[in-house]
């Protein structure tokens, strides 16, 4: 296949290109930045340089590429800029979809998130509704999340892919991420709230499975939802860090999610089923 990828120097994307690569396909990197195309090279892939806002640049790149699929994984997070983040969701996503229709392009995968769900005593499955009636901040969130989904539901064929918490290099849990700053800084204390973790080699593992997959939405997580109570003291105690402060109770959402379908449907098996096993082997 050919293969577009969107967001190609990201997280998931640097991850996923050789993946691609290696199974045989022609994959295409756009990238905002000139000075990436050296890298996305590297990688096997051929460049291009596009702003994921320049909604005719987009255009005409997708047009003279012609793509049988493109892999939307835009996003805006190393700064944990929510609000930059929503918008590449949006208009990002708009133009990658318009820019399909334009050329003819019947397949798109696109990664969204696996906590969007309304709060649930139990973890989310895809048939749990998004939490749309979400209070500000997280209302920016959702609203983002969910125009990207129906955007990307005008595609014929579309995979939906609802990542858990991503951790790994690069990521926010990182030794030298965001989250793990405010750990070793005592500012995050461990709560009731349940997570549903992801490593970032299963996530971009799932993208490439994820071209033999069945249209809509799908829960790409590990196998063990866990509460802050859990995970938040071990990850501090790999980090060297400080034991966080205990703080009852959580926000309503926060319920995790259930990778049943992808597992039992679909046939994914994650390479790091538990945050346990994935975080030693993220941070020793």
């Amino acid at each position: 296949m050919k293969i577009f990828v969107a967001g190609s120097t990201g997280v998931i994307g640097r991850l996923l290109l050789p993946k691609l690569v290696k199974a045989g396909h022609e994959v295409i990197g756009m990238t905002h930045s000139p000075e990436r195309i050296s890298f996305i090279e590297g990688l096997g892939a051929k460049a291009i340089v596009v702003n994921a806002f320049d909604r005719e640049g987009v255009l005409s790149g997708v047009g003279e590429v012609r793509p049988d699929v493109i892999i939307h994984q835009l996003t805006s997070l190393s700064q944990w800029d929510l609000a930059d983040n929503a918008r590449i969701r949006i208009e990002g996503t708009r133009n990658l979809v318009d820019a399909a229709h334009a050329a003819g392009v019947k397949r798109m995968i696109a990664q969204s998130i696996a906590w969007a769900y309304e709060a649930g005593d139990h973890p989310a499955t895809e048939s749990a509704p998004l939490d749309i009636q979400a209070p500000m901040p997280r209302k920016m969130t959702i609203d983002g999340i969910a125009t990207l989904e129906g955007a990307v539901a005008e595609i014929p064929h579309h995979v939906i892919l609802r990542y858990g918490m991503l951790y790994g290099p690069g990521t926010w849990y990182d030794f030298k991420g965001s989250v793990a700053e405010q750990v070793v800084n005592r500012k995050l204390p461990a709560t009731d709230g349940i997570i549903s973790f992801l490593h970032v080699e299963d996530a971009a593992h799932a993208a490439m499975l994820a071209l033999d997959w069945p249209t809509g939405p799908v829960n790409i997580t590990d196998d063990e939802p866990v509460p802050g109570t859990q995970w938040l003291p071990v990850y501090a105690d790999l980090l060297q860090a400080p034991i966080p402060d205990y703080q009852p109770g959580s926000n309503r959402w926060q319920r995790g999610a259930s990778n049943v379908k992808a597992r039992s449907k679909y046939g994914w098996v994650p390479l790091y089923p538990s945050w346990r096993s994935g975080f030693v082997r993220s941070l020793r």
